[in-house]
Protein backbone atom coordinates (compact mmCIF):
# COMPACT_ATOMS: atom_id res chain seq x y z
CA UNK A 1 0.00 0.00 0.00
CA UNK A 2 1.28 3.45 -0.84
CA UNK A 3 0.96 6.86 0.63
CA UNK A 4 -1.27 9.07 -1.20
CA UNK A 5 -2.49 13.13 -0.52
CA UNK A 6 -3.79 15.96 -2.43
CA UNK A 7 -0.49 17.77 -2.97
CA UNK A 8 0.86 14.18 -4.00
CA UNK A 9 -1.68 11.78 -5.42
CA UNK A 10 -1.24 8.65 -7.30
CA UNK A 11 -1.42 8.52 -10.97
CA UNK A 12 -4.19 6.21 -12.79
CA UNK A 13 -1.35 3.52 -14.01
CA UNK A 14 -0.18 3.20 -10.43
CA UNK A 15 -3.85 2.73 -9.18
CA UNK A 16 -4.63 0.11 -11.49
CA UNK A 17 -1.53 -1.59 -11.52
CA UNK A 18 -1.41 -1.92 -8.07
CA UNK A 19 -5.43 -2.83 -8.26
CA UNK A 20 -4.09 -5.90 -10.43
CA UNK A 21 -1.29 -7.09 -8.96
CA UNK A 22 -3.64 -7.32 -5.48
CA UNK A 23 -6.36 -9.30 -7.91
CA UNK A 24 -3.65 -11.30 -9.29
CA UNK A 25 -2.59 -12.89 -6.14
CA UNK A 26 -6.25 -14.13 -5.55
CA UNK A 27 -6.62 -18.08 -6.69
CA UNK A 28 -9.31 -19.43 -8.42
CA UNK A 29 -13.14 -19.56 -7.40
CA UNK A 30 -15.90 -21.41 -8.04
CA UNK A 31 -18.77 -19.19 -8.44
CA UNK A 32 -22.62 -19.67 -9.57
CA UNK A 33 -25.09 -17.48 -11.25
CA UNK A 34 -27.34 -17.08 -14.29
CA UNK A 35 -25.84 -17.06 -17.87
CA UNK A 36 -27.77 -13.61 -19.00
CA UNK A 37 -25.94 -12.79 -22.32
CA UNK A 38 -23.27 -15.34 -24.35
CA UNK A 39 -21.36 -14.23 -26.94
CA UNK A 40 -18.99 -15.91 -29.23
CA UNK A 41 -17.34 -14.07 -31.41
CA UNK A 42 -14.87 -14.82 -34.01
CA UNK A 43 -11.80 -16.60 -32.93
CA UNK A 44 -11.15 -18.78 -29.90
CA UNK A 45 -12.74 -16.64 -27.10
CA UNK A 46 -16.44 -16.60 -25.90
CA UNK A 47 -17.69 -13.57 -23.68
CA UNK A 48 -20.61 -14.41 -20.85
CA UNK A 49 -22.31 -11.73 -18.68
CA UNK A 50 -22.96 -13.75 -15.40
CA UNK A 51 -25.93 -12.41 -13.04
CA UNK A 52 -26.76 -13.44 -9.12
CA UNK A 53 -30.59 -14.94 -9.24
CA UNK A 54 -31.33 -12.93 -6.62
CA UNK A 55 -30.09 -9.17 -6.99
CA UNK A 56 -28.78 -6.96 -9.98
CA UNK A 57 -25.63 -7.75 -10.08
CA UNK A 58 -23.47 -9.08 -12.76
CA UNK A 59 -20.04 -9.85 -14.03
CA UNK A 60 -17.89 -10.49 -16.85
CA UNK A 61 -16.67 -13.93 -17.98
CA UNK A 62 -14.17 -15.41 -20.40
CA UNK A 63 -13.68 -18.34 -21.78
CA UNK A 64 -12.19 -20.66 -24.69
CA UNK A 65 -14.90 -21.58 -26.90
CA UNK A 66 -14.27 -25.50 -25.70
CA UNK A 67 -15.68 -24.35 -22.34
CA UNK A 68 -18.84 -23.55 -23.84
CA UNK A 69 -18.92 -26.37 -26.19
CA UNK A 70 -18.64 -28.86 -23.98
CA UNK A 71 -22.30 -27.52 -22.17
CA UNK A 72 -24.21 -26.78 -25.41
CA UNK A 73 -27.36 -26.83 -25.61
CA UNK A 74 -27.94 -23.78 -23.35
CA UNK A 75 -31.47 -23.01 -22.12
CA UNK A 76 -32.10 -19.44 -21.89
CA UNK A 77 -31.12 -17.83 -18.01
CA UNK A 78 -29.02 -21.18 -17.37
CA UNK A 79 -28.04 -21.71 -14.14
CA UNK A 80 -24.28 -22.92 -14.00
CA UNK A 81 -21.66 -23.31 -11.89
CA UNK A 82 -18.14 -22.30 -13.00
CA UNK A 83 -14.41 -22.78 -11.88
CA UNK A 84 -12.52 -19.02 -12.76
CA UNK A 85 -9.92 -17.30 -11.86
CA UNK A 86 -10.43 -12.81 -11.45
CA UNK A 87 -8.51 -10.68 -13.64
CA UNK A 88 -8.19 -6.83 -13.61
CA UNK A 89 -7.29 -5.18 -17.08
CA UNK A 90 -5.30 -1.99 -16.78
CA UNK A 91 -5.97 -0.66 -19.67
CA UNK A 92 -9.77 0.01 -19.56
CA UNK A 93 -9.94 -0.73 -15.43
CA UNK A 94 -12.26 -3.78 -15.39
CA UNK A 95 -12.54 -6.87 -13.67
CA UNK A 96 -12.66 -10.21 -15.64
CA UNK A 97 -13.76 -13.60 -15.00
CA UNK A 98 -11.35 -16.73 -16.94
CA UNK A 99 -13.23 -19.56 -16.63
CA UNK A 100 -11.80 -22.95 -16.69
CA UNK A 101 -14.63 -25.15 -16.20
CA UNK A 102 -18.43 -24.71 -16.47
CA UNK A 103 -20.67 -27.05 -15.64
CA UNK A 104 -24.68 -26.39 -15.78
CA UNK A 105 -27.00 -26.96 -12.31
CA UNK A 106 -29.35 -29.84 -13.05
CA UNK A 107 -32.87 -29.46 -12.30
CA UNK A 108 -32.55 -32.41 -9.42
CA UNK A 109 -30.12 -30.28 -8.05
CA UNK A 110 -31.67 -27.24 -8.25
CA UNK A 111 -34.87 -29.38 -6.31
CA UNK A 112 -32.84 -30.46 -3.61
CA UNK A 113 -31.55 -27.05 -3.16
CA UNK A 114 -35.37 -25.93 -3.06
CA UNK A 115 -35.84 -29.10 -0.54
CA UNK A 116 -33.32 -28.47 1.89
CA UNK A 117 -34.16 -24.67 1.87
CA UNK A 118 -37.63 -25.79 2.45
CA UNK A 119 -36.85 -27.96 5.36
CA UNK A 120 -34.81 -24.95 6.94
CA UNK A 121 -37.79 -22.35 6.13
CA UNK A 122 -40.13 -24.63 7.95
CA UNK A 123 -37.98 -25.19 11.09
CA UNK A 124 -38.02 -21.15 11.82
CA UNK A 125 -42.19 -21.17 11.80
CA UNK A 126 -42.21 -19.07 8.37
CA UNK A 127 -44.75 -22.08 7.31
CA UNK A 128 -46.78 -22.25 10.54
CA UNK A 129 -50.66 -21.53 10.02
CA UNK A 130 -51.02 -19.73 12.85
CA UNK A 131 -48.84 -16.81 11.42
CA UNK A 132 -51.29 -16.41 8.36
CA UNK A 133 -53.56 -13.61 8.69
CA UNK A 134 -57.43 -13.68 7.30
CA UNK A 135 -57.65 -11.62 4.13
CA UNK A 136 -59.96 -8.49 3.96
CA UNK A 137 -63.17 -8.98 3.54
CA UNK A 138 -63.99 -5.93 1.37
CA UNK A 139 -60.43 -4.31 0.72
CA UNK A 140 -60.66 -0.97 -0.96
CA UNK A 141 -57.59 -1.24 -2.55
CA UNK A 142 -55.52 -3.85 -3.93
CA UNK A 143 -51.90 -4.27 -4.55
CA UNK A 144 -50.95 -6.68 -7.35
CA UNK A 145 -47.24 -7.65 -8.59
CA UNK A 146 -47.41 -8.92 -11.96
CA UNK A 147 -45.07 -8.82 -14.79
CA UNK A 148 -45.88 -6.40 -17.80
CA UNK A 149 -49.09 -6.37 -19.51
CA UNK A 150 -49.73 -10.18 -18.77
CA UNK A 151 -52.58 -12.14 -18.69
CA UNK A 152 -52.09 -12.62 -15.35
CA UNK A 153 -52.80 -9.12 -14.55
CA UNK A 154 -55.72 -9.06 -16.68
CA UNK A 155 -57.51 -12.17 -15.36
CA UNK A 156 -57.02 -10.38 -11.63
CA UNK A 157 -58.21 -6.65 -12.64
CA UNK A 158 -61.19 -7.78 -14.73
CA UNK A 159 -62.31 -10.69 -12.49
CA UNK A 160 -62.18 -8.04 -9.67
CA UNK A 161 -63.66 -5.41 -10.65
CA UNK A 162 -66.49 -7.56 -12.79
CA UNK A 163 -67.10 -8.80 -9.10
CA UNK A 164 -67.08 -5.41 -7.41
CA UNK A 165 -66.85 -2.54 -9.78
CA UNK A 166 -65.61 0.01 -6.80
CA UNK A 167 -62.47 -1.73 -6.22
CA UNK A 168 -59.17 -0.12 -6.85
CA UNK A 169 -55.86 -1.28 -7.57
CA UNK A 170 -52.28 -0.30 -6.94
CA UNK A 171 -50.41 -2.21 -9.87
CA UNK A 172 -46.49 -2.87 -9.96
CA UNK A 173 -45.67 -4.41 -13.03
CA UNK A 174 -41.77 -5.95 -12.93
CA UNK A 175 -39.67 -8.56 -14.54
CA UNK A 176 -41.26 -12.04 -13.15
CA UNK A 177 -38.72 -14.60 -14.60
CA UNK A 178 -34.97 -14.22 -15.13
CA UNK A 179 -32.28 -12.66 -13.31
CA UNK A 180 -33.75 -9.90 -12.38
CA UNK A 181 -37.20 -11.18 -11.01
CA UNK A 182 -36.08 -11.36 -7.83
CA UNK A 183 -34.93 -7.55 -6.81
CA UNK A 184 -38.03 -6.42 -8.46
CA UNK A 185 -40.60 -8.41 -6.97
CA UNK A 186 -39.12 -7.40 -3.78
CA UNK A 187 -38.90 -4.14 -4.34
CA UNK A 188 -42.05 -3.92 -5.45
CA UNK A 189 -43.15 -5.84 -2.57
CA UNK A 190 -41.86 -3.35 -0.20
CA UNK A 191 -43.21 -0.48 -1.45
CA UNK A 192 -46.77 -1.86 -1.18
CA UNK A 193 -46.31 -2.92 2.20
CA UNK A 194 -45.46 0.72 3.26
CA UNK A 195 -48.42 1.58 1.60
CA UNK A 196 -51.01 2.58 4.30
CA UNK A 197 -53.98 2.31 1.77
CA UNK A 198 -52.82 -1.17 0.69
CA UNK A 199 -55.18 -3.76 2.56
CA UNK A 200 -54.39 -6.97 0.43
CA UNK A 201 -51.19 -7.96 -1.65
CA UNK A 202 -51.43 -9.74 -5.04
CA UNK A 203 -48.47 -11.78 -6.41
CA UNK A 204 -49.20 -13.48 -9.36
CA UNK A 205 -47.84 -15.04 -12.50
CA UNK A 206 -48.96 -16.90 -15.11
CA UNK A 207 -47.60 -20.97 -15.98
CA UNK A 208 -44.03 -21.58 -16.67
CA UNK A 209 -41.33 -23.94 -16.19
CA UNK A 210 -39.55 -24.94 -13.42
CA UNK A 211 -36.45 -22.44 -14.23
CA UNK A 212 -39.10 -19.80 -14.79
CA UNK A 213 -40.56 -19.87 -11.44
CA UNK A 214 -36.94 -20.26 -9.05
CA UNK A 215 -37.40 -16.72 -8.38
CA UNK A 216 -40.47 -16.99 -6.13
CA UNK A 217 -38.41 -19.99 -4.26
CA UNK A 218 -36.07 -17.44 -3.66
CA UNK A 219 -34.92 -17.40 0.16
CA UNK A 220 -34.54 -13.44 0.47
CA UNK A 221 -37.79 -13.08 -1.22
CA UNK A 222 -40.20 -15.43 0.90
CA UNK A 223 -38.52 -14.21 3.79
CA UNK A 224 -39.43 -10.80 3.11
CA UNK A 225 -43.04 -11.68 2.01
CA UNK A 226 -42.88 -13.94 5.79
CA UNK A 227 -41.77 -10.40 7.52
CA UNK A 228 -45.10 -8.19 5.79
CA UNK A 229 -47.67 -7.31 7.50
CA UNK A 230 -50.40 -6.68 4.96
CA UNK A 231 -51.37 -10.01 3.94
CA UNK A 232 -50.07 -11.66 0.91
CA UNK A 233 -51.93 -13.77 -1.55
CA UNK A 234 -50.00 -16.10 -3.98
CA UNK A 235 -51.25 -16.93 -7.49
CA UNK A 236 -48.09 -18.38 -9.30
CA UNK A 237 -48.07 -20.54 -12.04
CA UNK A 238 -50.93 -22.97 -11.96
CA UNK A 239 -52.72 -25.51 -9.24
CA UNK A 240 -49.54 -28.37 -9.80
CA UNK A 241 -47.20 -25.47 -9.40
CA UNK A 242 -45.60 -24.79 -5.88
CA UNK A 243 -42.85 -22.12 -5.81
CA UNK A 244 -42.04 -21.49 -1.73
CA UNK A 245 -44.00 -18.44 -1.61
CA UNK A 246 -47.11 -20.36 -2.18
CA UNK A 247 -46.24 -21.87 1.50
CA UNK A 248 -45.22 -18.97 3.24
CA UNK A 249 -48.13 -16.73 2.07
CA UNK A 250 -51.27 -15.94 4.26
CA UNK A 251 -53.24 -17.68 0.83
CA UNK A 252 -52.70 -19.67 -1.87
CA UNK A 253 -54.76 -19.38 -5.07
CA UNK A 254 -54.70 -21.35 -7.42
CA UNK A 255 -54.99 -19.33 -10.45
CA UNK A 256 -55.01 -15.56 -10.99
CA UNK A 257 -58.67 -15.70 -11.50
CA UNK A 258 -58.71 -17.63 -8.46
CA UNK A 259 -56.98 -15.01 -6.37
CA UNK A 260 -59.34 -12.35 -7.70
CA UNK A 261 -62.76 -14.49 -6.64
CA UNK A 262 -60.60 -15.33 -3.46
CA UNK A 263 -59.47 -11.24 -2.16
CA UNK A 264 -62.76 -9.63 -3.49
CA UNK A 265 -66.77 -10.79 -3.01
CA UNK A 266 -69.04 -11.17 -5.75
CA UNK A 267 -71.49 -7.56 -5.11
CA UNK A 268 -74.68 -9.59 -7.45
CA UNK A 269 -74.17 -12.85 -4.40
CA UNK A 270 -73.70 -10.00 -1.63
CA UNK A 271 -77.00 -8.64 -2.32
CA UNK A 272 -78.98 -11.48 -3.06
CA UNK A 273 -77.65 -12.55 0.21
CA UNK A 274 -78.56 -9.47 2.51
CA UNK A 275 -81.97 -9.66 0.21
CA UNK A 276 -82.57 -13.22 1.41
CA UNK A 277 -81.43 -11.87 4.97
CA UNK A 278 -83.90 -8.74 5.05
CA UNK A 279 -86.40 -11.64 3.94
CA UNK A 280 -85.59 -13.80 6.90
CA UNK A 281 -85.69 -11.02 9.09
CA UNK A 282 -88.98 -9.59 8.01
CA UNK A 283 -90.61 -13.48 8.77
CA UNK A 284 -89.02 -13.57 12.02
CA UNK A 285 -90.13 -10.32 13.06
CA UNK A 286 -94.03 -10.68 11.32
CA UNK A 287 -94.09 -14.14 13.33
CA UNK A 288 -93.02 -12.48 16.55
CA UNK A 289 -95.35 -9.51 15.91
CA UNK A 290 -97.97 -12.45 15.34
CA UNK A 291 -97.24 -14.20 18.42
CA UNK A 292 -97.29 -11.57 20.59
CA UNK A 293 -100.46 -10.06 19.13
CA UNK A 294 -102.04 -13.97 20.04
CA UNK A 295 -100.67 -13.47 23.54
CA UNK A 296 -102.35 -10.31 23.92
CA UNK A 297 -105.69 -11.63 22.70
CA UNK A 298 -105.33 -14.55 25.03
CA UNK A 299 -105.40 -11.89 28.10
CA UNK A 300 -107.78 -9.77 26.95
CA UNK A 301 -109.99 -13.19 26.73
CA UNK A 302 -109.19 -14.07 30.11
CA UNK A 303 -112.43 -12.97 32.59
CA UNK A 304 -110.24 -11.54 34.95
CA UNK A 305 -110.15 -8.15 31.91
CA UNK A 306 -113.36 -8.41 31.37
CA UNK A 307 -114.85 -8.39 34.79
CA UNK A 308 -111.95 -7.15 37.38
CA UNK A 309 -113.80 -7.88 40.17
CA UNK A 310 -113.84 -11.56 39.08
CA UNK A 311 -110.47 -12.76 40.34
CA UNK A 312 -112.45 -11.20 44.09
CA UNK A 313 -115.33 -13.33 43.54
CA UNK A 314 -113.53 -16.15 42.24
CA UNK A 315 -111.69 -16.10 45.66
CA UNK A 316 -114.28 -15.89 47.59
CA UNK A 317 -116.27 -18.60 46.23
CA UNK A 318 -112.66 -20.46 46.89
CA UNK A 319 -112.75 -19.39 50.63
CA UNK A 320 -116.75 -20.06 50.89
CA UNK A 321 -115.98 -23.74 49.51
CA UNK A 322 -113.29 -24.65 51.94
CA UNK A 323 -115.12 -22.96 54.95
CA UNK A 324 -117.98 -25.55 53.91
CA UNK A 325 -115.78 -28.29 53.34
CA UNK A 326 -113.78 -27.45 56.64
CA UNK A 327 -117.32 -27.55 58.46
CA UNK A 328 -118.27 -30.74 56.87
CA UNK A 329 -115.25 -32.31 57.90
CA UNK A 330 -115.01 -31.25 61.40
CA UNK A 331 -118.63 -32.37 61.55
CA UNK A 332 -117.85 -35.85 60.42
CA UNK A 333 -115.17 -35.94 62.75
CA UNK A 334 -117.45 -35.37 65.79
CA UNK A 335 -119.82 -37.58 64.95
CA UNK A 336 -117.28 -40.35 64.37
CA UNK A 337 -115.74 -38.97 68.07
CA UNK A 338 -119.48 -39.54 69.92
CA UNK A 339 -120.15 -42.99 68.39
CA UNK A 340 -117.03 -43.85 69.72
CA UNK A 341 -117.67 -42.89 72.71
CA UNK A 342 -120.75 -44.20 73.16
CA UNK A 343 -119.41 -47.34 72.47
CA UNK A 344 -116.61 -46.98 75.02
CA UNK A 345 -119.05 -46.25 77.61
CA UNK A 346 -121.09 -48.90 76.65
CA UNK A 347 -117.96 -50.96 77.44
CA UNK A 348 -116.96 -49.56 80.47
CA UNK A 349 -120.80 -49.75 81.71
CA UNK A 350 -120.45 -53.08 80.79
CA UNK A 351 -117.67 -54.01 82.89
CA UNK A 352 -118.43 -51.66 85.81
CA UNK A 353 -119.39 -53.15 89.07
CA UNK A 354 -123.32 -51.43 89.03
CA UNK A 355 -123.87 -53.27 86.09
CA UNK A 356 -123.12 -56.60 88.35
CA UNK A 357 -125.53 -55.38 91.01
CA UNK A 358 -128.48 -54.56 87.90
CA UNK A 359 -128.01 -58.24 87.25
CA UNK A 360 -129.35 -58.97 90.94
CA UNK A 361 -126.13 -59.33 92.50
CA UNK A 362 -125.24 -57.30 95.32
CA UNK A 363 -122.09 -56.10 97.18
CA UNK A 364 -121.54 -57.12 100.89
CA UNK A 365 -119.19 -54.64 102.86
CA UNK A 366 -118.04 -54.86 106.34
CA UNK A 367 -118.80 -52.10 109.04
CA UNK A 368 -114.88 -50.55 108.33
CA UNK A 369 -115.60 -51.01 104.68
CA UNK A 370 -113.99 -54.25 103.58
CA UNK A 371 -115.29 -56.63 101.34
CA UNK A 372 -117.12 -59.44 102.79
CA UNK A 373 -115.49 -62.40 101.22
CA UNK A 374 -115.39 -65.19 103.31
CA UNK A 375 -118.63 -66.12 105.07
CA UNK A 376 -116.81 -68.56 107.98
CA UNK A 377 -114.97 -65.55 109.26
CA UNK A 378 -117.95 -63.70 110.10
CA UNK A 379 -119.31 -63.34 113.67
CA UNK A 380 -123.04 -63.47 115.23
CA UNK A 381 -123.93 -59.95 115.22
CA UNK A 382 -122.20 -58.47 112.98
CA UNK A 383 -123.59 -55.70 110.99
CA UNK A 384 -122.63 -56.02 107.08
CA UNK A 385 -123.60 -53.30 104.99
CA UNK A 386 -125.26 -54.72 101.67
CA UNK A 387 -125.10 -52.25 98.36
CA UNK A 388 -127.83 -53.11 96.33
CA UNK A 389 -128.30 -52.03 92.63
CA UNK A 390 -130.69 -49.10 93.92
CA UNK A 391 -129.24 -47.97 97.64
CA UNK A 392 -127.79 -49.61 100.39
CA UNK A 393 -128.99 -51.19 103.39
CA UNK A 394 -127.71 -53.32 106.64
CA UNK A 395 -127.71 -56.68 107.83
CA UNK A 396 -127.01 -58.49 111.02
CA UNK A 397 -125.33 -61.84 110.84
CA UNK A 398 -127.62 -64.22 113.08
CA UNK A 399 -126.45 -67.70 114.16
CA UNK A 400 -127.27 -69.47 111.52
CA UNK A 401 -125.31 -67.95 109.30
CA UNK A 402 -122.37 -67.12 111.54
CA UNK A 403 -119.32 -69.67 111.98
CA UNK A 404 -119.99 -70.72 116.03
Amino acid sequence: MFETSSESPAPVRVVTEAIKEYVDRLGPIWVEGEISELNERSGMMAFIRLRDPSVDMSLSVMCHKSVIAAIQPLPANARVVMYAKPSWYTKNGSLTLSAREIRQVGVGELLARLEALKTLLASEGLFDSDRKVSLPLLPKKIGLICGRNTDAEKDVVENAKRRWPSVEFEIREVTVQGAAAVSEVSEALRELEANKDVEVIIITRGGGSFEDLLPFSDESLVRLAASCVTPIVSAIGHEKDSPLLDLVADFRASTPTDAAKRVVPDIAEEIEMISKLTDRARRTLLARIEMEATRIKSFKDRPVMKDPHVIITSRAEIIVALKDRAHRSFAGHVKVAKEELVQIKARVRALSPQATLDRGYSVVQLANGDIARDATKLKTGDVLRLRLAKGETNATVTPNNAKE
